[in-house]
């Protein structure tokens, strides 16, 4: 596996990027058609209960917020500590993708670390943040948040048996992937480029990680 001379140059910088370009499709929107990261949970919309936790995570060295072209949503608020950047794509991965080379042109290098994490996932807390950080920030990898399986995993059938149970499968090794995620920029650039010329579709980073070669560290979440 080859890896630039920029990527070899570790360092011990975080930073935190956060897409918040999705319509949360797999989520019901509210009347007023708002997108789920900023439907309003416990008096704030999901997304600031979400950055007030990086808030409160001091060694972050920034916190950039990947929004779509002509959401004004932030315009409105009165102090950031964090940064905006209007570079959201068509998906997910499209986002993150965009918002790295962001990170870059503000001064972002790519051995640096970026911790991903969903807007919507607005439960997360500094404790969880800095306990990715403590875990991975000295492995060859990079690792995610992720929640060991507790219920009984069935297997659906095929064809016609659709809709039926056609295996009880063995939970012990099965984890649920959460964020944050967290790998070196360099090399989490290099996936994604890859994960796209090959026309894989990217659910988080580790995946396409993964799809190097790579086994990201597992660290327990909530």
């Amino acid at each position: 596996m080859m890896t630039s001379p920029a990527e070899n140059r570790f360092s011990n910088r975080f930073f935190a990027l956060i897409p918040c370009a999705g319509q949360g499709s797999r989520a019901s929107t509210s009347p007023s058609g708002l997108a789920k990261q900023y439907q309003p949970i416990a008096g704030l919309p999901m997304v600031l209960h979400t950055l007030a936790a990086f808030a409160g995570v001091k060694r972050l060295q920034e916190t950039l917020v990947v929004v779509a072209p002509h959401d004004v949503f932030f315009d409105a608020l009165p102090e950031k500590p964090f940064t905006v950047a209007a570079c959201g794509g068509a998906s997910r991965a499209g986002s993150v993708r965009q918002g790295l080379d962001a990170l870059q042109q503000a001064g972002a290098e790519a051995g640096d670390w970026v911790l991903v994490h969903d807007a919507a996932r607005c439960l997360v807390t500094p404790d969880q943040i800095n306990q990715l950080i403590d875990a991975c920030e000295h492995d060859d990898v990079g690792g995610l948040l992720a929640h060991k399986l507790p219920d009984t995993l069935k297997c659906e059938g095929r064809l016609e048996q659709q809709g039926r149970v056609a295996a009880t499968l063995d939970r012990s090794d099965k984890w649920l992937a959460q964020t944050p995620q967290m790998f070196r920029i360099g090399l989490l650039i290099r996936a994604l480029d890859a994960a796209e010329s090959a026309g894989h579709v990217v659910t988080d980073e580790s995946s396409a990680i993964e799809a190097l070669g790579l086994a990201p560290k597992l660290v327990a979440g909530s």
